[in-house]
């Protein structure tokens, strides 16, 4: 196998790599607003095991709140969702995109790596678009807790 094809080929594959570091970088994001959630909602449930010392709207607000960290959960998880399958969609399109380059022309990939690059590419949108709406309901959910006092 002629090098310089070799050498050709890891560095059109490395291309999309790069949207791989972004990758790893949202899925640390979602995981630690994740955590918060999670770290949240067991407070709140603890307090509600709680026997006595609440109000009936401080119950309110506390099933509020956990039903807002629900839909957060969902979105964040769905986001996580398309996040993976950004990675594993820009992972393919590396491997097809060096095996069409190191093959000297024998796999002609060309349709199957635009596939899956715009599929990862669209997916990585879908996140994006799923993490804005995570934060509007965080943020909502402040306003409306700072409005009610």
């Amino acid at each position: 196998m002629d090098t310089s094809l070799l050498t050709q080929g890891i560095q059109l594959a490395l291309a999309p790599v790069f949207l791989l570091t972004a990758v790893a970088n949202l899925v640390s994001a979602l995981t630690q607003r994740l955590s918060r959630v999670v770290d949240r909602s067991r407070f709140l449930q603890d307090r509600l095991q709680e026997v006595d010392g609440h109000t009936v709207s401080q119950l309110a607000a506390f099933e509020t709140e956990l039903r807002q960290l629900a839909t957060r959960g969902w979105l964040i998880n769905i986001s996580m969702a398309f996040v993976v399958i950004c990675g594993v969609m820009i992972g393919l399109t590396v491997l097809e995109i060096f095996l069409a380059e190191t093959s000297s022309g024998k796999l002609q990939l060309n349709h199957v790596v635009l596939s899956t690059f715009v599929s990862g590419i669209g997916s990585f949108l879908l996140a994006l678009v799923l993490l804005l709406t995570e934060v509007m309901v965080a943020s909502y959910s402040i306003r409306w807790k700072h409005i009610s006092r």
